[in-house]
C-alpha cells in the first residue's frame, strides 16, 4: 500500500497543545493522515525563531505538554520531530553558562566564534565566501562575564548561537536529544539547518564534502535508535540528489516553484523534466513553515552549474507569486520584513495560485501523483491566506503562513468546499492501491498526464495548465470511473 499523507503542524497554532493536536487528528481529521511532523515543541516554542531557536530540546514545553503526549501521538501516527543541528538559544543555561565563566565553562569548546573557527585568522576573500541565508556576516558581538569580547558565529538570527558539532559537549547534547526522541516514539527525524553545521574555513562552510561525512555520521546514530532520517536542505538541486543516496529521504523542494510555473506559467517542461530524474525518496511539499523556496531551482550560487528554472523564469516567477497574491507576499519577502530571507518567498500556496481553488486543487494532485511521502502543512490544509495582520505585530516575513487557528476558525474552514474537496483528494491518495505500483508520466508545455498502476489498478491524473483543471481516471471494484478533481467521490480507507 501507499504512504499516506501526513500534516505539518505547529502544536500551539494547531489545536492550542499537543494533546490539542491529537484531539484534531482523532476527531475532525481522522482518517485523513498517516503521520504528523510536529515543528519544535521544545523550550521554549515561542522564541525568536518559533521553536527553532531552543534553550534545550531535550525538554518539551510544559505549556504544550510533554514527551508522553509525544509518545500518544507517537502510539497512533507516524511522527517527524526536529532535531536542530546546528544552533541552540543565547538563553541556553551552557551558553550563559560559557558568558559567566569563560573557559573555566565545560561549554567554553560548545559554542563557534571567529577565533575557533579562524584561528589563524581569515582575510576578506575567506570571510566574503562565507554561504549565509541572509545579508552580511554570520558573526554577532558578545561580552563574557571578565569582559572579553567576542564574535559568536551566529548563521540566522543573533538569538541562535552555532555550536561546534565537533566539540564533546555538543556531541552529548545531540546524543541525548536523539535519545530522548526514540524514547518518547519517534519515527523520523528532521535535520533542521544540518547543511551550515560544518564550518570549514576557506570553503563556503555550507554542504562541503565535510558536511556530508557529517550528515552520514548522523544518520548512523539515528539509524543506531531506530530513527529514520530527512534531511532538510534549500540548496541547488543536485544537492538534494547527491544527499537522497546516504539518508532515508530528502526534501523535495524543488517541487513546489516548478507546480507554480507549470500553473501560473503554462508550461509543465520544467516540471516533467524533474519527474524524470529526482530522488524517489523524498518527502513532497508544496508549503512548509518557511516560505515557498526558489534556490531550489536557481543556478547554483557557488558555481555555473544551472538551475531548473532559468534567471528569467525565476524572476517572472516571483513577481507572479506577487501579482497572484495582491503584492501581499512582497510586504513579506526580503528586506521588507525582518527575517531578510535570500531564498525564499514569504507566502501561503493558496494566495500564490490568487486563491484559484480549481488550480489549488490541481496543485495537491501534481504533489500527491509525484512519487514519495505527501505532506501537508496545516495553513495549507486549509487553503489559508497571508496573515497580514500577524506580520504586522511581528514584523517577521514568515508569519504570514504561520495563522494561529482557533477551535471555531478550524471547524469554518473545513467546511468550505475547497477544503472539503482536498480531504476526499488526500483520502483517494491514502486509500487507492494503484499508488502502491509505478508511476508513468507524459505530456507537453500546456498538459501533463500522470499514471499509477499496480497489479491492474490504476489512477490517472490528467492536468490542463493553461486552464488550470484536472480530472481523475481510476479503477473502482473493475469499474473505469472517471470525475473532475473538485468532484471526488468521497473515498474512506
Amino acid at each position: 500500500m501507499p504512504s499516506k499523507v501526513e500534516l505539518i503542524a505547529y502544536a500551539d497554532r494547531f489545536g492550542g497543545s499537543l494533546p490539542g493536536l491529537r484531539a484534531l487528528l482523532d476527531g475532525p481529521l481522522s482518517g485523513l493522515f498517516g503521520g504528523v511532523h510536529v515543528l519544535p515543541f521544545y523550550r521554549p516554542f515561542d522564541g525568536a525563531d518559533a521553536g527553532f531557536d531552543p534553550q534545550d530540546h531535550t525538554e518539551v514545553d510544559p505549556r504544550l505538554g510533554s514527551w508522553d503526549d509525544i509518545a500518544a501521538l507517537g502510539a497512533r501516527y507516524r511522527v517527524t520531530a526536529d532535531m536542530i543541528v546546528n544552533h541552540v538559544s543565547t538563553s541556553s543555561p551552557p551558553f550563559l553558562d560559557w558568558l559567566a565563566r569563560g573557559q573555566a565553562s565545560p561549554f567554553a569548546g560548545m559554542f563557534l566564534t571567529f577565533g575557533t573557527a579562524f584561528p589563524g585568522g581569515a582575510t576578506e576573500e575567506t570571510l566574503t565566501r562565507l554561504y549565509r541565508p541572509r545579508p552580511g556576516l554570520p558573526f554577532t558581538p558578545v561580552v563574557l562575564a571578565d569582559g572579553t569580547r567576542m564574535l559568536a558565529w551566529t548563521t540566522f538570527t543573533p538569538q541562535q548561537a552555532d555550536v561546534d558539532v565537533r566539540h564533546p559537549a555538543t556531541r552529548a547534547y545531540l546524543l541525548g536529544v536523539l535519545d530522548a526522541m526514540a524514547t518518547a516514539r519517534v519515527t523520523q527525524v528532521r535535520l533542521d539547518a544540518v547543511g551550515y553545521a560544518v564550518k570549514t574555513p576557506g570553503t563556503t562552510s555550507f554542504m562541503t564534502p565535510e558536511t556530508f561525512a557529517f550528515i552520514g555520521e548522523l544518520t548512523g546514530w539515528c539509524h543506531q535508535r531506530g530513527l529514520s532520517v530527512l534531511v532538510e536542505v534549500h540548496a541547488h538541486y543536485l544537492h538534494q540528489v547527491e544527499v537522497a543516496r546516504q539518508v532515508d529521504y530528502v526534501y523535495d523542494f524543488a517541487l513546489p516553484p516548478l507546480v507554480l510555473f507549470a500553473l501560473t506559467a503554462g508550461d509543465g517542461g520544467p516540471l516533467l523534466s524533474w519527474l524524470r530524474h529526482r530522488p524517489a525518496n523524498a518527502v513532497t511539499v508544496l508549503d512548509t513553515h518557511d516560505g515557498i523556496g526558489v534556490i531550489d531551482v536557481g543556478q547554483d550560487a557557488g558555481t555555473s552549474r544551472p538551475g531548473l528554472l532559468s534567471p528569467g523564469q525565476l524572476s517572472g516567477l516571483v513577481e507572479g507569486i506577487h501579482a497572484s497574491s495582491g503584492g501581499t507576499s512582497r510586504r513579506a519577502t526580503g528586506a521588507a520584513a525582518a527575517n531578510v530571507d535570500l531564498y525564499q518567498v514569504n507566502c501561503t500556496f493558496y494566495d500564490a495560485l490568487g486563491r484559484d481553488d480549481d488550480r489549488y486543487l490541481l496543485a495537491r494532485a501534481l504533489q500527491f501523483w509525484t512519487p514519495g511521502i505527501p505532506q501537508v502543512y496545516y495553513v495549507g490544509l486549509l487553503a489559508g491566506s497571508n496573515d497580514m495582520d500577524l506580520l504586522a505585530r511581528t514584523g517577521v516575513g514568515r508569519d504570514v503562513n504561520r495563522h494561529r487557528y482557533t477551535i471555531a476558525e478550524i471547524d469554518a474552514d473545513l467546511a468550505r468546499p475547497v477544503v472539503q474537496a482536498l480531504r476526499r483528494l488526500i483520502r483517494f491518495r491514502n486509500g487507492h492501491p494503484a499508488f502502491g505500483g509505478d508511476l508513468t508520466c507524459s505530456g507537453d508545455a500546456s498538459r501533463i498526464v500522470m499514471s499509477w498502476a499496480c497489479d491492474g489498478e490504476e489512477a490517472v491524473l490528467e492536468a490542463d495548465l493553461m486552464a488550470g483543471r484536472g480530472e481523475v481516471t481510476w479503477t473502482d471494484s473493475g469499474t473505469r470511473r472517471r470525475a473532475p478533481l473538485a468532484s471526488l467521490p468521497e473515498r474512506r480507507p
